[in-house]
């Protein structure tokens, strides 16, 4: 049965070959913004005759196409994840790479507000936060947030 992921490429009228089917289910699977090394990695595992070459040329055509979003964190790869349906920002920590996904309808109005301050209708925009983990002893003496989506 197709995942998700493979749907949105038949929609697009991507033609689906094995080797892209593998990919594409080891995109859908991922929640952790992998990379193109991460993404092969895993795919051998499923299938060794799939290429690094492949992989780089699928998700470049992916990406292309909408189906995957592209980021970059800062730590010099280009990392992947399916293009969501709902808006979510991310939180980076810059010691381990964990990149935490969240929603916060308060940062969410302050941007449209800035925006209409500066004379403009916000289309679209992008938030990448990067932090250390509190200590246990800071983390006690934190206001406690909402909105979190792990």
């Amino acid at each position: 049965m197709p995942d998700r992921l493979e749907k949105l490429c038949i929609e697009k009228g991507l033609k689906m070959t094995e080797q892209r089917r593998v990919i594409a289910r080891v995109l859908s699977e991922s929640t952790d913004h992998p990379d193109v090394e991460m993404v092969y990695q895993r795919a051998v595992e499923r299938d060794p005759r799939i290429s690094i070459a492949t992989v780089y040329r699928t998700v470049k055509l992916f990406e292309e196409a909408s189906i995957l979003e592209r980021h970059d964190f800062g730590d010099g790869r280009a990392r992947y994840e399916e293009r969501p349906d709902e808006h979510h920002d991310h939180l980076i920590d810059v010691k381990t790479g964990e990149v935490v996904e969240f929603t916060n309808e308060e940062i969410e109005r302050l941007q449209n507000e800035v925006a209409k301050a500066l004379g403009y209708r916000l289309v679209d925009h992008r938030l990448e936060l990067y932090g250390v983990r509190l200590s246990r002893e800071e983390e006690k003496d934190a206001p406690k947030s909402s909105g979190s989506k792990g």
